[in-house]
């Protein structure tokens, strides 16, 4: 059951330190939602499948948020997943610093970064989303990434990081523990918007069952939002299975019919890691 929100003013959630697992929205993941490539987007992703509807729309100033700007929100799941098993208290309203928020993403802490890093805040901060995941007959929830952000300092100009508040019904999923998976840190070095949203996809569906999933490409093609065209989509998936980049899982091509191409992806023995199950 979705947690009950509280409406009271936000008490802030300082972010925790230290090395903590990297978890990962289980909509977010099986979804597009996101812009797979760095190239200013403004045409909306408009998918629809059975009883889901997702319309995700973005402003001509920044443009949509692409799968690099969604880091931030995996850095806010883990966060608040590892300080709800602790017993601790969690908010939508969190506080961090752009240093320990780059470091969790694997990014570098120069102020190239840090300013990419706000342009990705303003990205999530102006995309909007209509969907109707979670809702009951299929009325649609409306919402952007983040409600709000700014940067904090003291009345002297000394920065004290920034502060971000998430919208309700990212925090109500990830305070379900069936709608987040742990996700292997090996991720973040995935450097292609098709490679990082196709291990989300295979994350997500495969997990550790022993013969894994299938997908066709076309239908692949249609669940990624993704404006490439379908014959460079589909040569995108066949250099990533040539070149078995996704951390811990073995994809394979096979042909139906002789003509359909479909990918089986499945769990790879000798990569399995702790952090690979729920």
């Amino acid at each position: 059951m979705t947690p009950e929100l509280s409406r009271e003013p936000l008490q802030i959630f300082r972010a925790l330190p230290g090395d903590l697992a990297v978890r990962d929205a289980q909509d977010l993941m099986a979804y597009p939602f996101f812009s797979l490539s760095k190239s200013h987007r403004t045409k909306p992703i408009d998918f629809r499948t059975g009883d889901v509807a997702i319309r995700v729309e973005a402003t001509a100033e920044h443009g949509m948020a692409t799968i690099w700007d969604a880091d931030v929100l995996i850095w806010a799941a883990s966060q608040i997943v590892e300080a709800r098993d602790a017993g601790l208290v969690t908010s939508r309203l969190m506080s961090a610093t752009p240093y320990e928020i780059l470091r969790f993403i694997q990014r570098g802490t120069s102020a190239h970064d840090y300013f990419r890093l706000k342009a990705a805040l303003d990205r999530l901060q102006s995309t909007t989303i209509a969907t109707s995941i979670r809702q009951v007959t299929s009325r649609l929830h409306r919402f952007s990434w983040l409600n709000e952000w700014k940067e904090c300092a003291t009345l002297q100009g000394r920065p004290l990081g920034l502060e971000l508040v998430l919208p309700d019904w990212f925090y109500a999923g990830i305070l379900e523990r069936a709608l987040v998976l742990t996700i292997d840190p090996a991720y973040f070095q995935l450097t292609g918007g098709i490679e990082r949203w196709l291990y989300r996809i295979v994350r997500k569906h495969a997990g550790r069952q022993p013969d894994g999933w299938r997908f066709d490409l076309p239908h692949l093609h249609l669940k990624s939002g993704s404006l490439a065209p379908y014959p460079a989509f589909a040569f995108e998936i066949r250099r990533i299975v040539a070149e078995r980049s996704l951390p811990g899982y073995a994809l394979t091509l096979e042909r139906a019919n002789g003509q359909l191409e479909i990918l089986h992806f499945r769990a790879a023995p000798t990569c399995a890691k702790p952090q690979d199950r729920l």
